[in-house]
């Protein structure tokens, strides 16, 4: 990718960034920091939201430019006009969040599910020692994968929000696509989290195929998903979804129905007697779970080049610190060394010696073992996120592939040492949620820094308002995931947390001996043939695991971002406009529907109940039979597709607006 310049025949920005080193414009500023605190609150919140709907979250990084860009040029006409580093420091503040959402629901909500009851304190505390870790071991590489490999490592979000920046501190952007997608994303989530004016599930039996169903969650949040990640990784992830539920379920009621007896891992129920849903929690999520778990090991061999490169990167650096911030010019100033490997070793201490993180449960060698294993793992895996988000951006960060090599070998390890009760299970949990939140948080600050050297950003002061992120996000984002908890539960119609609940299956299945491992190793062959096609194996298995429901809306985003591009095919300054407005759009959706979704489970908690809604009930009738079935026509249903339709239509129509300056 071609270097971001402020003006064409300007020198490249590794010799001149867009503020000279010689200008030292106001940057890291309380204003800066609190718009950027509350406005990562706000994404942070809205991504733990999503992640525990379906299973992933996305950068927001270009909303948050956005954002700044707006907020701070409101706040300008009260008093002193913002500079576009300080623009980059509330980008840099609010971005936080959204990572150690991440790391949180791809773990913390496997505690509730074992019936534990973890603190706040303690839950906001694992955050914060993951993240903070991520920023620390981050910092040496800075040198090395952002300055030396400037034009190796494109690092998108990155490139794409000094962009913005750049672009707003000439001309105003374009906020109010991001403000109009959150305000259209809360409505519908009123509409049908709240007052339940319609159904959010669509479902339809396919006939011939027993047992066999597709439909769709149709909601703002998805859509913009699919929107997000594009047309590949949408229709790769919907192919996985189609072999679960159109071929394995269908095989598996066919073959099981004569079978007099449960089948293992079942063990109650005949598979005659099991609905769609039944089988796909009995058999095929294992077989999802083997899937992802291949891909995600195949994903890190494949980058095990990337990490041997990236490790010596980072030994460098740590070989070529010098010490303090005063040394060189203002755009090549990290934090001190001294202050970082005091930093990882409080950390480490911490975890290890103090009760504070992992409790007093298991003593002291269980506490030291764990502390070793998060201090080898974060290691790596920091150097691998800041590296492999350079090439495929935060959004595709195989974050949950890394957390369960992690908690493999960590389940593996306490297997061998006899450590496999409750407490066991529990610490390897706690040992993959550190290393999966410093692991996000590593690709996240990657490509703030990024963001900096083009723009000629203080690295220390962006490095510092990182962990200010971190830090006043953690204690926010499991928040939330308690508030969830305690009104949903943790699996639930609502909120499945699909990632959890695949880490919960991997730690027990290692750590009691009894995993199916016939149906593990199917869905790892699964992977294996995809990959041999070509095809990524962990967004198939993703789609594998995940239901096709959800799977199908985020296709729909997916193809929407499609013809939108193929309309400007052969206009590539038009086709990129295109694309960013509509994940501005989009970013908004995503965020009303969670914040909504957050405010109304608050309001579950207040009142003791959950939302009843307006008591509408639509009226089904039965106008068709195909194969001598009568098949019902759910007017709910159809009035819930329309609404869906219309957001689509907005989508579209927010995407070919052309640029809004």
């Amino acid at each position: 990718m071609d270097p971001v310049t402020p003006k064409a025949g300007d020198m490249p920005p590794e010799i001149r960034p867009y503020v000279p080193a010689e200008s030292s414009p106001p940057d890291f500023t309380i204003r800066a920091a609190v718009l950027g605190i509350v406005f990562g609150i706000l994404f942070g919140m809205a991504n733990a939201y999503l992640g525990l709907r379906v299973g992933l979250t996305v950068s927001t990084a270009i909303p948050l430019a956005v954002i700044a860009v707006a907020s701070l040029g409101v706040l300008g006409k009260l008093g002193r006009k913002a500079s576009v580093l300080e623009c980059n420091i509330t980008q840099t503040t609010g971005s936080a969040s959204s990572s150690v959402a991440s790391g949180a629901i791809f773990t913390l909500p496997a505690l509730f599910m074992w019936g534990l009851d973890p603190a706040l304190g303690r839950m906001a505390l694992l955050s914060l020692c993951g993240g903070t870790l991520g920023v620390l071991f981050m910092i040496p590489l800075r040198r090395y994968l952002i300055v030396k490999e400037h034009h190796v490592l494109p690092y998108p979000e990155g490139t794409a929000a000094a962009q913005v920046l750049i672009a707003a501190d000439q001309a105003a952007g374009g906020a109010r696509k991001v403000f109009v997608g959150l305000g259209i994303g809360a409505a519908y989530q009123l509409i049908v989290g709240f007052l339940k004016v319609w159904p959010r599930d669509v479902f339809l039996r396919v006939p011939l195929l027993p047992k066999t169903e597709i439909g769709l969650v149709a909601t703002p949040a998805l859509l913009a998903v699919g929107y997000i990640i594009g047309f590949r990784l949408a229709a790769i992830m919907v192919a996985g979804g189609l072999v679960s539920w159109l071929g394995l379920i269908p095989l598996i009621a066919y073959f099981g129905q004569h079978v007099g007896e449960p089948l293992a891992p079942a063990t109650g129920g005949l598979i005659s007697a099991m609905s769609a849903d039944d089988i796909w929690k009995n058999y095929v999520r294992y077989i999802g779970a083997g899937a992802v778990a291949f891909g995600g090991i195949a994903t890190v061999v494949r980058v095990m080049p990337m990490i041997a490169t990236s490790l010596r990167g980072s030994l460098r650096g740590l070989a070529a610190a010098r010490g303090g911030t005063d040394a060189g010019p203002r755009t090549d100033r990290d934090l001190p060394m001294k202050l970082i490997l005091a930093g990882v070793g409080a950390v480490v201490l911490l975890i290890g010696l103090t009760p504070f993180v992992l409790g007093t449960a298991g003593g002291m060698p269980l506490r030291f073992v764990a502390a070793l294993c998060i201090a080898v793992f974060a290691f790596v895996f920091v150097a691998v996120s800041a590296r492999i988000v350079g090439l495929i951006g935060v959004s595709s960060n195989p974050t949950s592939a890394m957390a369960i090599v992690t908690l493999l070998f960590t389940a593996g390890a306490f297997y061998l040492l006899g450590w496999t009760d409750a407490t066991g299970k529990a610490m390897v949990l706690i040992v993959g949620t550190v290393v999966c939140t410093a692991a996000s948080i590593a690709g996240d600050i990657s490509q703030d820094l990024k963001s900096g050297y083009i723009l000629g950003a203080t690295p220390w002061k962006q490095q510092t308002a990182e962990i200010v992120g971190v830090t006043a996000s953690a204690f926010f984002v499991v928040l939330v995931i308690s508030l969830l908890a305690e009104t949903y539960g943790f699996p639930s119609k609502e909120l499945p947390a699909p990632q959890a609940t695949l880490m919960k299956t991997v730690i027990e299945g290692v750590l009691a001996a009894d995993l199916p491992w016939e149906l593990v190793l199917t869905g790892a062959a699964f992977a294996l043939v995809a990959m041999l096609c070509g095809i990524p194996p962990l967004p198939f298995a993703v789609g594998l695991y995940l239901p096709i429901t959800t799977m199908a809306a985020v296709f729909v985003g997916g193809v929407v971002r499609y013809f939108v591009e193929e309309r400007f095919r052969g206009d590539a300054a038009a086709k990129q406009v295109r694309k960013e407005n509509g994940i501005l759009f989009g970013s908004g959706l995503i965020a009303g529907e969670g914040v909504m979704g957050v405010l109304i489970a608050g309001y579950a908690v207040v009142t003791a109940s959950r939302p009843e809604g307006l008591g509408i009930e639509w009226l089904k009738f039965a106008p068709m039979t195909i194969g001598g079935e009568t098949w019902a026509v759910d007017a709910g249903g159809i009035v819930s597709l329309c609404g869906f339709a219309f957001i689509v239509a907005l989508l579209v129509r927010a995407a070919r607006g052309g640029n809004t300056a």
